[in-house]
Order: structure tokens, then C-alpha cells, then sequence
């Protein structure tokens, strides 16, 4: 069927009796081309004790013609199949990111999602922007931001060159999806904070000058 490109609905009781010689079993009971060439295959619920035997998700391997070419590395698709009746029919089809090897496909009524973090899980969280600055410990120094759009609560910092530096960002918004970013381009750093989420990068300030500290995600009119 990887060779074929198809999803096929089969009877494993018929199948059972063909292996057992009965020539008038019908053992295939559908097919569906995919594109193409399926490597990973996913039913609904089909991880769990509930499988429901209503979805079918194909995960294929080579995309081909389906999509236009931005570079050696093409993306690949999924195919979202509804096997409940006798007939299976083709629901969704989407772009995938390439070589595609694992999927699952739950009730939505069971995913109980967060909208936001609760600071009081981060030990290292700045929860007052008072409590922001740069705290010396010999060669080591801890820098404490908030961040709430669309600022930092600290507009610069400085540091000795050789500096150990742990940074640590909080981000104080409560507005769901108002994600801050943090990046240090010439440090090769870059993260984001979700609300209420607290993280933080260590580096080596070993280069002399002045860096530009940015947020990467848009989040206010004065971004």
C-alpha cells in the first residue's frame, strides 16, 4: 500500500477465513488513493481503550508535484480520511513538515487546556518589575525583567566582559496568546514567554560593546 499510495478498509474475519482457504471471503471491503505513498497511519482514539473507528489519518512520505518547491527540502501532507461508513471519504488534506512520523487524533471534549500559566509554578519568577536589575555574585551575574507589552522593565543593563550571565524574563500580561519574545542576536539567543510563563537563558558575556536585547513577538501597537 506504500507502493500503491492507498488506504485500504479491510474485515480481519474475512481475512482470517481467506488465509483458511475460503475463495469467496471478501476480505477488502474499500480503498482511497492518498499522495503518496503512506508511511504512518493513525486512527481516532486509536492510542487509547476508546477507539472509535471514525478517523482515519494518513501520514505520507513524498508530497511531489502537490506543492510549490521553496528549497531541496519539500514539504509533505496528511490526509484526514472518515472510515465510519462503508464508503471512506477524504475530510481534510493539509501540508505537513516533511518525513511525517507521528500523529494522534483525540476527542477535543478530553483536552483540558490552559489559557495562561500560573506564575506561582516558576521558582525563578520576577513577580514585581521593582524586583528587576542586575545582581553581582563575583563573575556571576543575574539579571532579573519583566515584561509586559510593550516593554521591558528594564530599558538597559550592563555587564563586565567574562560575565557568567543567567538571564531570567517573566512575563506579567494576562491576555491569552500574548506571547513576549527575548532575542540577543550576536549571542545567538532567542526564546519566547507565554503569560505568566517565566524562562531564562545563561550565557557567556564574552564581546565587548553594546547588544540590542528585542522582543520577537508582536504584541502591542508599541511593539
Amino acid at each position: 500500500l506504500f507502493v500503491d499510495s492507498q488506504i485500504v478498509k479491510w474485515n480481519v474475519e474475512a481475512a482470517i477465513k481467506s488465509f483458511k482457504g475460503d475463495k469467496n471471503a471478501k476480505v477488502v471491503l474499500d480503498r482511497i488513493d492518498v499522495h503518496y505513498q503512506p508511511g504512518h497511519g493513525f486512527t481516532s482514539m486509536g492510542e487509547t481503550k476508546e477507539s472509535d473507528g471514525r478517523y482515519f489519518n494518513s501520514d505520507n512520505k513524498f508530497s511531489k508535484d502537490r506543492f510549490l518547491p521553496v528549497g531541496p527540502l519539500h514539504c509533505e501532507t496528511a490526509q484526514l480520511i472518515d472510515i465510519s461508513g462503508d464508503k471512506m471519504k477524504l475530510v481534510h488534506d493539509h501540508s505537513v513538515l516533511s518525513e511525517p512520523h507521528d500523529s494522534i487524533i483525540v476527542r477535543r471534549d478530553i483536552i483540558k487546556t490552559r489559557q495562561i500559566y500560573d506564575m506561582d509554578e516558576f521558582p525563578n519568577a520576577v513577580k514585581d518589575p521593582a524586583e528587576s536589575g542586575v545582581f553581582r555574585n563575583g563573575k556571576k551575574v543575574t539579571v532579573k525583567l519583566t515584561s509586559q507589552a510593550p516593554a521591558f522593565s528594564m530599558r538597559e543593563f550592563k555587564l563586565k566582559k567574562g560575565d557568567e550571565v543567567t538571564l531570567i524574563l517573566t512575563n506579567h500580561d494576562k491576555v491569552e496568546d500574548l506571547t513576549h519574545g527575548f532575542a540577543m542576536p550576536k549571542y545567538d539567543i532567542n526564546f519566547i514567554v507565554n503569560p505568566q510563563e517565566t524562562k531564562s537563558v545563561t550565557f557567556i558575556a564574552d564581546k565587548p560593546g553594546v547588544y540590542w536585547c528585542y522582543c520577537t513577538h508582536f504584541c502591542h501597537a508599541l511593539h
